[in-house]
């Protein structure tokens, strides 16, 4: 069975359809350019797009957005128009494409990828999957069952939020070796460990391309891996969470 996932962020929106079965990208990626501004009307508008594009691909539709999400509404507006704060998103993409809907955070959707289909497939225990992009995503699971819409890049670490000090953003102005980089990506696992005490840590986001430079540096009592679905990672996972409704 094949769902179609989309995946929001603050430069484009990608999608494809995706086999549910194994998570594999049942067709080439298609991405429209997040639209200025990033308004629930101007993005309902590029949805109806991304459903048109794929015609043969019916079913529900997974749709990852960088936002916190209760009930099917964005508490938060991250990269996006504010005015995203208090919209049914399901609704919206329901209202767009006439399909029903799953609406979720985008952080959310990449650990829940890599957690069936990814890095940590068939992991029992607690899984903490940290993203390092502009910021710190996260997400978090026991035993297969996420706790939605952690936030643990605001995390205070020494008189900071954590991906203020260690986010692959801050690397690249702040032009930190891998050594110090990776020093800072310690102290956060640390006190993740410290307050959950996880069986895995995944990493992700863009940075590990570059795995072999910083991921022997990192440290912890919890084995650590690199993400491996890479940028379908929330495609896959708005597919997976699709399947569930």
């Amino acid at each position: 069975m094949r769902l179609l996932g989309i995946d929001t962020g603050g430069s484009s929106l990608k999608a494809a359809p995706v086999d549910i079965e194994t998570g594999v990208l049942a067709s080439r990626v298609v991405s429209f350019p997040t639209p200025a501004p990033a308004t629930p009307v101007a993005i309902a508008g590029v949805v109806t797009q991304i459903a048109a594009a794929y015609p043969e691909v019916g079913g529900s539709i997974g749709f990852a957005f960088p936002s916190v999400v209760t009930a099917g509404v964005a508490r938060t507006a991250a990269n996006v128009d504010k005015a995203w704060i208090g919209t049914n998103g399901a609704q919206l993409v329901r209202d767009a494409t006439g399909r029903a809907a799953a609406f979720l955070n985008d952080a959310d959707a990449a650990g829940l990828a890599e957690l069936r289909v990814g890095a940590g497939r068939g992991q029992d225990g607690t899984v903490i999957m940290l993203t390092f992009g502009t910021g710190i995503g996260s997400a978090i699971f026991h035993d297969g069952h996420l706790l939605p819409n952690t936030e643990f890049g605001h995390m205070e670490i020494r008189g900071m939020e954590a991906e203020h000090r260690a986010s692959a953003r801050v690397r690249t102005m702040d032009k930190l070796s891998w050594e110090e980089w990776s020093a800072r990506v310690n102290e956060v696992l640390a006190r993740m460990h410290a307050l959950f005490w996880p069986d895995l840590f995944i990493l992700g986001g863009g940075v590990t391309e570059n795995w072999p430079l910083f991921g022997p540096l990192l440290d912890s009592p919890a084995r650590i891996v690199p993400a491996e679905l890479g940028n379908t990672a929330g495609i896959v996972g708005a597919a997976l969470a699709a399947s569930e409704l």
